[in-house]
């Protein structure tokens, strides 16, 4: 999600600032990212900056940290997480209305296929290119699944399907 993130977010002219850990910031640097930061070393939260959005895909942070990294009138997106997050970002999205906050707690939910279209096209001219990390076989899904599981990926894992 991230590395398609940073390349739709880069072909409409918006600055980046990518987060990742340490193996992956060659990556993200070379999507266009304008800025990255290392979150094994730096705390992005905490170092003053603020951001107009932040797209959570881990949700490994506290929402707190999130909020406070936000500009005034910031949006902070989740995409996946935990049903706990959930309901803590509907918590915090209802505190925010009643104390006129104007930072915007989101969850990023879309029915099926919704922009599939929109993502086709910016594939098909090559504006977004999806970032393979390694591809194997459907009889070797669990190694697959190990290899994932390590965080050492750099990419999408892609499965193939046997003939």
């Amino acid at each position: 999600m991230g590395t398609f993130a940073v390349q739709i977010a880069k072909h409409t002219g918006t600055e980046v600032t990518g987060v990742d850990a340490t193996h992956k910031l060659d990556v993200v640097r070379s999507l266009g990212a304008d800025h990255v930061i290392d979150y094994t070393q730096e705390d992005f939260t905490k170092n003053g900056q603020q951001y107009d959005l932040i797209l959570d895909v881990h949700t490994c942070r506290s929402m707190f940290d999130y909020k406070r990294a936000l500009s005034p009138a910031g949006t902070y997106a989740i995409v996946g997480g935990s049903m706990p997050r959930v309901y803590q970002a509907l918590f915090l999205r209802l505190w925010a209305s009643i104390t006129r906050d104007r930072k915007k707690l989101r969850l990023v939910v879309e029915g099926p296929n919704k922009g599939l279209a929109d993502l086709a096209a910016l594939l098909e001219t090559g504006n977004v290119v999806p970032v393979v990390d390694s591809v194997y076989p459907l009889s070797e899904v669990p190694a697959a699944l190990r290899h994932f599981a390590e965080g050492r990926h750099k990419g999408k894992i892609v499965i193939t399907m046997e003939t």
